[in-house]
């Protein structure tokens, strides 16, 4: 007998570039509309600055109010790039070097390319489960029904693909 359940999801869009204004958001509609194929429906979508605090403020109030949570942004090379270790205060873990995204990364970077922030993109909070990532290799991960993913468009449209067996909707 079907649930009349209705499963829900979360977006959680990272950024002081998307606030700005200075980058326009693709993934919102992207995953609205591939969540809702899968029989998902988006309850809520916040973006927040790359802010600690407002990272981890935002990720416990949605997790606790929906199934899933799909945070985008901020798992990068760069300096503001703090989601992973935002999302292991919420969870109350330690961030750790995650040896299988290491040996990814450094496989894909020629010899003297995988400098020190590239090695911070295997770093991630202890538990977690590595997502594919089928254009720069570099991961993102699952923890609980939070699920991290870039702030790129296409890398994160084309990572969707090998989540979607990972959903029930």
């Amino acid at each position: 007998m079907p649930s009349d359940k209705i499963v829900t999801a979360a977006v959680l869009i990272i950024g002081n570039e998307i606030l700005s204004g200075r980058t326009r958001d693709a993934n919102l509609p992207f995953l609205a509309q591939w969540l809702n194929r899968l029989g998902i429906r988006v309850a809520e979508a916040r973006v927040v600055p790359d802010d600690t605090a407002a990272i981890v403020g935002a990720l416990d109030a949605l997790r606790q109010g929906c199934d899933y949570v799909f945070t985008t942004g901020g798992i990068g090379p760069t300096h503001d790039d703090i989601t992973a270790a935002a999302i292991a205060k919420a969870f109350g873990r330690p961030i750790e070097r995650h040896p299988e995204a290491y040996r990814r990364l450094a496989s894909h970077y020629a010899p003297g390319q995988f400098n020190a922030a590239r090695q911070r993109m295997a770093d991630m909070p202890a538990g977690a489960s590595l997502l594919d990532n089928p254009v720069s290799r570099a991961p993102g991960f699952r923890l609980d029904n939070v699920f991290v993913l870039p702030g790129v468009p296409a890398i994160l449209q084309a990572m969707v693909e090998g989540i979607g067996p990972l959903l029930t909707g």
